[in-house]
């Protein structure tokens, strides 16, 4: 190839990665230490809740309660067992009062109440053997978890005749954040030996093998640098770690498999490593852009919801692809042309074909002539119709358990049955009347007669499904009303009662809260903004793949395809999480409700990754298709050149998420395994089977675009190739010699 040649095949991207390939790389090093150093500790300025909207009734009623009656918002529990005595006995209530009155005495605590000093029966245990003393410890989440660090040792623990346990909903959170953290260690410890042996598996040669994990450290920590950042303005969920590390680890290993095979596939050409990089971004490289793209807008659409606990994961969702992304494509070039051959370097396959006596030849996977995906493609097309319709069907039954979904709010049942935490919870459930803290709370707001407060009482007994109304507790221009309500304090008869609480006619204004109202509030919210985030991403996902492929029927079925893949994943969460099967085996307990959040950003990860193989596939066939100008054919040679790459890119993804899946808290559990299963169900029937169905039957159509929107899509659209579109050829034609496409069909990438 001439210099000429070279320099034109050669954008200024690549001229601008490639120049200074040493100097690329050192300053990555140096930015890539500097954001160590300022991710340090983010963990520690997480929060562990966020499913509550800020703006909703029931958190108003909360912060004015806790301003107000600070005792009737108890977040920290003390449960004082006394053994086989009494906890009337005098030496145990003596024991009690003292405990009481140090607590009181604590900084930081308020509100500091218990069964000795109220006599309330819904603080002592039905047996008479536990009863409680509740506090309610001030300031946000990381205040009260360092006061919690601080006394909790000084009260946990042997007393006199009593045995103390520290619980409540501080110490729920604080023991679920510390789980969190250990657990994503945990996971970084089995995904990162699991991935490295996938990829050498993949790739072959350890040295290629390396270059996606370089990717993904970096995106990661880059990632937890950005999220530090964000903690000085906003609350940000300690879950969102989870899933900076699977999507570091996952789309860095997609982007670099994709760039890192077609890269070893022009230097199997004949191409010179700066040629072959220029090739490659040209091609693969604006596939990950457009990738990257989609899966940021899929990530993004919660930032429409008002919980924290979901914009969380759009922080750390769009940091981490763009990261990714940009890792992709500026460091992975430079370090290709560093490498240039080199990057084969180290075949262990090739060893071990040599250390067996068996000749040395191309890895298998490269998609030739007679490749398994070839024959496989040519199947499906055959036909099509049969593989549509019993895949289509398929995918429908998979997710019909996700009809009888019920939706419900995470509670201390999230941890494991020997956390404290839970185990405290665990003995209010039952054992004590009521279950303290489970109540509905009233707030009246404006100075009134007695009177008046006892004839809204009345009024709320009144209700059905009230089992017992204390109050009012009258402060100064405001009272409240503790309303206990029939049956689960979650429960569908509970919301019920909000509704109708909220309802009562009063002579004063009336807000409601508590568990029940928290999660009505929640539900409502995400009902509210659940459209805007769908239309999102489906307005954004249309534009880009229209932009990709120029037709207006892909993208539609992008879309419709995408969200068939996502039926098996929800079908499982219900039947496993909420119907509690498997429950033994993956050691978590259904408390028969999906958290309400969870299936809204189960849908928004799944359905992005969904598009992150959907666009690798049909940018080849694009791509084959603007050469030849053979529809079928395209296809045929998109799925045998992809769908090795995505295939192992989906298990070395399910991999990372399954690690994710072994946490000990619940939720995490679930959208590890759930996102897991949607991404394996996308790569191997999706892709597999309905694309080249679907594809097959809607024929040249496949490609149809009015005049207006093919002269936009020439305009502004990006295509991966480099040539114009041919023109349409009948089925079996081909534009270029039957021995270079040979010789293009040859080439290994060891995927």
């Amino acid at each position: 190839m001439s210099e000429v040649n070279s320099s034109e095949r050669v954008g200024g991207w690549t001229r601008l990665v490639t120049a200074r390939p040493r100097l690329t790389l050192l300053a990555a090093l140096v930015i890539t230490a500097l954001a160590v150093f300022a991710g340090g500790g983010v963990a520690d300025r997480m929060g562990s809740g966020g499913w509550e909207a800020p703006d909703a009734e029931s958190t108003y009623t909360t912060q004015v309660l806790e301003r107000e009656f600070p005792a009737s918002q108890p977040n920290l529990l003390l449960l004082l067992d006394s053994g086989d005595t009494s906890v009337d006995d005098p030496a145990v209530a003596a024991e009690a009062a003292r405990l009481t009155d140090r607590l009181s005495a604590e900084p930081g605590i308020t509100g500091v109440g218990s069964y000795w000093r109220t006599k309330s029966p819904a603080l002592r245990s039905s047996d008479g053997h536990e009863a409680i003393v509740a506090a309610r410890i001030e300031g946000d989440e990381k205040a009260a978890g360092e006061t919690l660090d601080r006394i909790a040792p000084l009260y946990r623990g042997a007393h006199g005749p009593v045995q103390v346990s520290v619980g409540g909903p501080v110490a729920v959170r604080h023991e679920m954040q510390n789980i969190i953290q250990e657990d994503l260690l945990r996971a970084e410890l089995i995904a990162l030996p699991v991935t490295l042996v996938l990829l050498v598996m993949v790739f072959g040669s350890a040295v290629a093998a390396l270059l996606p994990l370089g990717v993904g450290i970096v995106a990661i920590l880059g990632t937890n640098a950005v999220l530090r950042g964000i903690t000085e303005f906003t609350d940000v969920s300690v879950f969102a770690q989870n899933l900076t590390t699977a999507l570091g680890l996952g789309l860095a290993i997609d982007y670099a498999l994709f760039l890192v095979r077609r890269f070893r596939e022009e230097l199997s050409a004949g191409a010179d490593p700066r040629v072959a990089i220029g090739t490659t971004l040209r091609t693969a490289g604006r596939t990950v852009l457009f990738s990257a793209l989609t899966v940021a807008v899929s990530l993004a659409a919660m930032m429409v919801f008002p919980q924290y606990f979901l914009r969380s994961f759009a922080y750390a969702g769009i940091a981490v692809v763009l990261l990714a992304a940009a890792a992709a494509l500026i460091l992975l070039p430079a370090a290709l042309m560093l490498l240039g051959p080199r990057v084969n370097a180290l075949d262990l396959r090739r060893l071990l074909r040599r250390r067996r006596g068996k000749p040395v030849s191309a890895p298998e996977g490269s998609g030739g002539p007679g490749s398994g995906w070839a024959r496989f493609s040519v199947l499906v097309m055959r036909r099509a119709p049969v593989f549509a319709v019993v895949t289509t069907v398929g995918l429908v039954l998979l997710g019909l358990p996700f009809l009888g979904v019920k939706f419900g709010t995470a509670d201390d049942r999230q941890l494991p049955a020997a956390a404290e935490s839970r185990v405290v919870q665990e003995h209010l459930r039952d054992g004590f009347p009521g279950s303290p803290g489970g109540g509905i709370e009233v707030l009246a707001e404006g100075a009134v007669s007695p009177g008046r407060y006892t004839g809204f009482k009345e009024r709320i007994e009144a209700l059905p499904g009230v089992l017992r109304v204390d109050g009012p507790v009258v402060g100064d221009g405001f009272a409240y009303y503790d309303v206990l309500p029939e049956g689960e304090a979650v429960g569908q008869g509970a919301q019920d009662l909000v509704r109708e609480l909220r309802a009562v006619p009063a002579p004063f204004d009336t807000t409601v809260t508590g568990t029940a109202a928290v999660l009505v509030d929640s539900k409502d919210a995400i009902a509210d903004r659940l459209p805007w985030a769908v239309g999102i991403i489906v307005v954004v996902t249309l534009l880009l793949v229209f932009l990709l492929t120029g037709s207006v029927l892909i993208p539609l079925q992008a879309v419709v395809l995408n969200a068939l893949s996502l039926t098996a994943m929800f079908g499982a969460v219900v039947w496993v999480f909420q119907d509690g099967h498997l429950s033994g085996i993956l050691s978590f307990t259904s408390t028969g409700d999906i958290e309400t959040t969870l299936p809204v950003l189960m849908f928004c990860v799944a359905f992005g990754l969904s598009m992150d193989y959907g666009v690798f596939l049909l940018s080849r066939i694009k791509e084959e298709y603007d050469r030849t100008g053979d529809h079928e054919h395209a296809v045929t040679f998109g799925l045998r050149h992809t769908g090795g790459l995505i295939t192992a890119a989906a298990v070395i993804l399910a991999v990372v998420m399954v690690a994710i899946g072994t946490s000990r808290v619940t939720n995490t559990k679930m959208l590890g395994l759930g996102i897991a299963l949607a991404v394996l169900m996308d790569a191997m029937v999706v892709r597999s089977l309905l694309v080249p169905a679907v594809m097959k039957l809607t024929g040249r159509l496949t490609w149809w675009a009015p005049t207006p929107l093919r002269a936009f899509h020439r305009r502004f659209g990006l295509s991966e190739g480099e040539s114009a579109p041919a023109p349409e050829r009948h089925t079996g034609e081909r534009s270029e010699p039957a021995g270079r496409e040979q010789e293009r069909d040859s080439v290994t990438a060891g995927a």
